[in-house]
C-alpha cells in the first residue's frame, strides 16, 4: 500500500490507549491521518503482503505472543509465510502494535512516538 507523503495511514487497535496515542502523535505530524481499526476494515492477504514488504518483516514478527489466543492456538507452531498471512488476515487483533504508513515507508509503532520516524527523512510522493 502506498500513501500520499502528506498523509499517514495507521492500522491500529482503538481499544488500546497506546495505539490511540500513536494516532494522536501522527495527527500532530501531518494534517491528514487515515485510521483503520483492526478487524473493522477488510484486510486481505495481498494488502498484508504489501504492508509486510514495506515493514521488511516476517508476519510472525507482528504477533503479540503474550495474547491468550496466541498462547493457546499458535505458540510453538511453525507455519509457512502464506499461512502466517492468513493468521493475520483472520486475527488482526494479534498484531502487537500499530502500523503507520507514509508514502512507501511503513513502521511498527512499539511506542507512540515511533510514528515520528516517518518524518525524519523526506518522503517522495509517488
Amino acid at each position: 500500500m502506498k500513501t500520499n507523503s502528506r498523509e499517514i495511514v495507521i492500522y491500529y487497535n482503538p481499544e488500546s490507549s497506546r495505539d490511540r496515542k500513536t494516532v494522536a502523535h501522527a495527527q500532530g505530524l501531518v494534517s491528514h491521518v487515515r485510521t483503520y481499526a483492526y478487524g473493522k476494515t477488510p484486510s486481505t492477504k495481498t494488502s498484508w503482503q504489501t504492508i509486510l514488504k514495506s515493514l521488511d518483516m516476517h508476519p510472525k514478527e507482528l504477533m503479540n505472543k503474550a495474547d491468550p489466543y496466541y498462547q493457546a492456538n499458535i505458540k510453538g507452531r511453525e507455519f509457512s509465510k502464506d499461512h502466517w498471512l492468513r493468521v493475520i488476515e483472520h486475527n488482526p487483533g494479534l498484531i502487537k502494535a500499530p502500523i503507520a504508513i507514509r508514502g512507501k515507508k511503513a513502521i511498527l509503532c512499539n511506542s507512540a512516538p515511533d510514528v515520528y520516524k516517518l518524518s525524519l527523512e523526506p518522503i517522495a510522493n509517488h
